[in-house]
């Protein structure tokens, strides 16, 4: 079984989501209630994938499921950290473009 680690941490204004290892189907309830519960409690959620190893539809589904949850609250989703294979996916997919972080509304990426 792959190696899978979400956890949430909050900071003044935001929930930073910090995911690590591999994102694939056994992975999928964890990152959805991980993602879930960060729109629950913050308005803006950054989503730190700088520990993420590998990426399937399973995790841009969440990832997307997560933006739309949000956006229906009323708050921002996205992500930051992504390199190789999950940056590689996420810009495939268009998703790097949807969740990229603005740079004017005073979002730190970090």
């Amino acid at each position: 079984m792959a190696r899978f680690e979400a956890t949430t941490s909050t900071e003044p204004g935001r929930a930073v989501v910090r995911l690590a290892g591999e994102c694939d189907l056994a992975a999928r309830e964890e990152l959805t209630a991980a993602l879930l519960g960060a729109v629950a409690g913050a308005q803006v959620v950054l989503v730190d994938a700088g520990a993420l190893d590998f990426l399937d539809s399973t995790g841009i589904h969440g990832l997307v499921t997560a933006h739309h949850a949000a956006r229906a609250a009323g708050g921002r989703l996205y992500v930051v950290n992504a390199r190789g294979h999950v940056a590689n996916v996420l810009a495939i997919t268009g998703v790097a473009d949807l969740l990229r972080p603005p740079t004017d509304d005073g979002v730190d990426p970090r």
